[in-house]
């Protein structure tokens, strides 16, 4: 189903087109169920990525993006599951030659609350995404942002201080909310086909129908996300039926259950990324021959197959194939234990060194840090494990820059960009790379952008600024007779409304 039945923008943005792999041969849940839809089911949502609160702004995580964006909060572009943008909430848009100044006039639409979507309100929002306060992950992309003025109740103009040939793109990432709705980390009022239902943290998130919307109706009627810490957990929900479907399959060894079995198993396109980030400010990590050593001692290829069986990828820099930027340097720093061996004795660690990885409970962080530790101490090198929970790696970790080295998997798309802040909690500094990046921002042209972000692919991977350990699967699980699942994992988007039961 078409959500949002308007012309395409002019691609500003290249397309990301991936190749789509359907294991269980139903593409994303659109094989023909056996009976007509039934548009009231409730969908139960299964899923390991709790947000940590219900603010984009305030380091929800990528759990907010997952269950708010597009579904509870829309923003003035969306950004589809193969990676393009459409406008949303802006039903239309003029650009000044200099391509300077934004206007928009929006939609005629309405808050969960009641109250009217305005001028005022994207001013509001656009100016609290780029507050002092806010901490979200497109902020500084969006920091291009000069004024917005609400020039009448439909129509707001945004100056930039430099163009921004992914500003629209970026914007897809921008909730409008509510001014009046007041804290919203534990609350929502949005403008999407749901309303926030009930919230209990660590439990679950309930969406309500928002039968007062202003675009096409769901295709169902109401999601729960149920919540697990624990993946086995998880899957034996989906067996017992007490959920639908997952949104990302993290325990590969219990595949061959769901294979025999009637599910849909939809392999898509990732951008979720396992990184060994190191503290680039500190040493030893200050000096791209530990960096590099660090990262030749890992024999990425055993870890791949360990955590996932074959599927995923290697990839050697923060762009996966899906971007169109992508360059195969999985192989710029190899698997070569006597080639990290020379670079320590070269960076003066002969013996090698001792630090501590900081590592997220979650996921599969704690094994892949088991895994380096047997592999660095392969080369002199110890590591010391310290496990945390999310909230104390936002803390120390993304806010405090507390930290040696740390696990992370980053789910963003077209991220390459951190490397270009040496305020971003791995501390990259790099000049050629800050100056490709604005350059390419204020391109003329998609060609030009690529080119540039080309440039700082291969010159990040050269300088090993971090370990690109792999770039994940994108595997979602669904009972049969589910359709309209979105097949690919850019960002964490899961556009839940075309989701519908047979």
């Amino acid at each position: 189903m078409a959500r949002h039945r308007r012309t395409r923008l002019a691609a500003t943005i290249a397309a990301a087109t991936a190749s789509l792999l359907v294991l269980a041969g139903c593409a994303g849940g659109t094989g023909a169920p056996d009976s007509a839809p039934d548009a009231n089911a409730e969908i139960i949502v299964g899923s390991q990525n709790e947000p940590t609160n219900l603010d984009q702004i305030f380091g929800g995580s990528s759990g907010v993006t997952e269950v708010f964006t597009g579904n509870v909060y829309e923003g003035l572009f969306k950004i589809t599951d193969d990676a393009q943008v459409e406008p949303l909430l802006a039903a239309e848009t003029e650009v000044s030659d200099d391509g300077l100044t934004y206007t928009f006039t929006l939609q005629d639409a309405t808050f969960h609350s009641g109250a009217p979507l305005t001028a005022e309100a994207v001013k509001y929002s656009l100016e609290r995404f780029i507050s002092d306060d806010s901490i979200a992950a497109r902020k500084s992309q969006l920091s291009v942002i000069d004024t917005v003025t609400a020039v009448d109740e439909k129509t707001v103009e945004v100056q930039l201080s430099s163009k921004s040939i992914s500003f629209t793109y970026n914007l897809g990432y921008v909730w409008i909310v509510n001014p009046e709705a007041g804290d919203l980390t534990a609350t929502a009022d949005g403008t999407g086909p749901y309303s926030l239902g009930d919230y209990r943290k660590g439990d679950s998130i309930t969406l309500d129908v928002n039968e007062d919307y202003w675009g096409d109706a769901t295709a169902n009627g109401g999601v729960v996300y149920q919540y697990y810490a624990d993946p086995t957990a998880l899957n034996n929900a989906l067996l017992t039926g007490a959920v639908d479907l997952v949104t990302s399959q993290s325990n590969p060894d219990s595949l061959s259950e769901f294979e025999a079995g009637d599910y849909q198993i939809i392999e898509g396109a990732s951008t979720t990324k396992e990184l060994l980030a190191f503290n680039d400010r500190v040493a030893p990590f200050d000096d791209v021959n530990v960096r590099k050593a660090v990262y030749s001692a890992i024999n990425r290829e055993q870890l791949l197959d360990a955590i996932w069986d074959g599927r995923g990828q290697l990839i050697g820099s923060m762009v996966p194939p899906s971007e169109p930027w992508y360059l195969d340097l999985a192989d710029n720093n190899p698997y070569d234990p006597d080639l990290a061996a020379d670079l320590l004795t070269e960076a003066g660690y002969p013996d090698g060194f001792e630090f501590t990885i900081d590592t997220p409970e979650s996921g599969v962080h704690s094994t892949v840090a088991e895994f380096l530790q047997t592999e660095l101490a392969k080369v002199g090198v110890t590591v010391d494990i310290n496990i945390i929970t999310d909230d104390e790696w936002y803390q120390k970790v993304y806010t405090d820059h507390d930290f040696e080295a740390t696990l992370q998997g980053h789910v963003n798309d077209r991220d390459i960009n951190f490397y270009g802040n040496p305020d971003f909690y791995w501390g990259y500094d790099d000049a050629d790379v800050q100056t490709w990046l604005t350059e390419a921002e204020q391109a003329d042209s998609v060609e030009q952008q690529t080119e540039l972000i080309t440039q700082v692919n291969q010159k990040i991977s050269d300088d090993a600024a971090s370990v690109w350990l792999y770039l994940n699967p994108q595997l979602r699980i669904a009972r049969d007779g589910l359709t309209g699942i979105p097949e690919n994992g850019l960002n964490s988007l899961f556009y839940v409304y075309d989701i519908q039961e047979a």
